[in-house]
């Protein structure tokens, strides 16, 4: 979840991108192969500050052509997360951001498609894109240690069980998974929506908790689910928040997620088919199967 919330969590300690570009800066001198040096160069400290807020721009901004253009700058700061000590945590929320990116580059070169006569409800944009590249995907290592827990969780809170491969999308099943902008856990809640969701969030932060934030997030879907009324908006509403939503089917007129999605982060446009694919890819089920929120 990427929603920008009025109020930053103040008692978790947060390491700075400061603190990210001098560690990672030395570790890729250090430690990087060398033919990873001749193909990427370390970016300045005005590069990385300047690609940070401008990758998140454009993630938030509504152009798939302006996301596509951060793949070389995303690439390298993977590189970088991946080999410092405390990394890692940041880096499964990039290497995510860098599927959309790498997915928006597709969208960018293919021929454009002529739009259907009728727009039925299952016809997600860029849905057929993401159920190629996940076909092609093995499933997370982490899974299956948490699937379970996941699974009764969502079940228990009256939501189908297959929705909890949201986890894969959101934090590739990493518990301890983080956002730059302060999301965390297997389902990246934001603070302010965790603590609305029952979740603590310091001493302990229950978003790392695999069953309680199972159980918030599943909360949490079935309120938007019964707000917009099916899972595409739903989904959307989980990733750009529910009020950038509703305003857009506002101002669109829109009825169902196609009628509004080009209207919506870039981030979310590619969000919302890539959780449908995952859920598609790893279930063998149609997305448009799932049943809504029991009571």
């Amino acid at each position: 979840m990427t929603v920008a919330e009025p109020e930053e969590e103040s008692e978790a300690p947060q390491v700075s991108l400061d603190d990210l570009y001098d560690t990672g800066q030395m570790l890729f001198d250090l430690f990087a192969p060398e033919e990873i040096k001749a193909e990427y160069e370390f970016p300045t400290r005005e590069r990385w500050s300047e690609f940070a807020v401008k990758l998140q721009q454009a993630l938030q901004g509504e152009q798939l052509e302006e996301l596509a253009a951060y793949e070389a700058e995303a690439r390298t700061a993977l590189i970088a997360l991946r080999t410092l000590e405390g990394g890692a945590e940041y880096a499964d929320w990039l290497e995510e951001r860098l599927d959309y990116i790498l997915a928006a580059k597709e969208t960018t070169v293919a021929p454009p498609q002529p739009p259907p006569m009728v727009v039925m409800e299952e016809d997600i944009p860029h849905l057929a894109l993401w159920r190629e590249r996940m076909a092609k995907r093995s499933m997370p290592t982490r899974a299956p240690d948490v699937l379970p827990v996941l699974q009764r969780a969502f079940r228990d809170e009256g939501l189908p069980g297959e929705l909890v491969w949201l986890a894969e999308v959101e934090s590739s099943f990493n518990p301890t998974a983080r956002s730059p902008v302060g999301a965390r856990g297997l389902f990246q809640f934001m603070p302010e929506t965790a603590k609305e969701m029952g979740l603590s969030t310091f001493l302990p932060d229950e978003r790392t908790d695999p069953e309680k934030s199972a159980r918030a997030a599943a909360r949490y879907l079935k309120q938007l689910h019964k707000q917009f009324g099916d899972w595409p908006l739903a989904l959307a509403a989980y990733n750009a928040g529910p009020g950038r939503v509703r305003r857009t089917l506002n101002q669109r007129q829109g009825v169902i997620f196609a009628d509004i999605a080009a209207s919506l982060p870039a981030e979310t446009q590619m969000y919302v088919p890539k959780v449908l694919a995952t859920i598609e890819t790893r279930t063998g089920k149609k997305w448009a199967g799932l049943q809504g929120a029991s009571m």
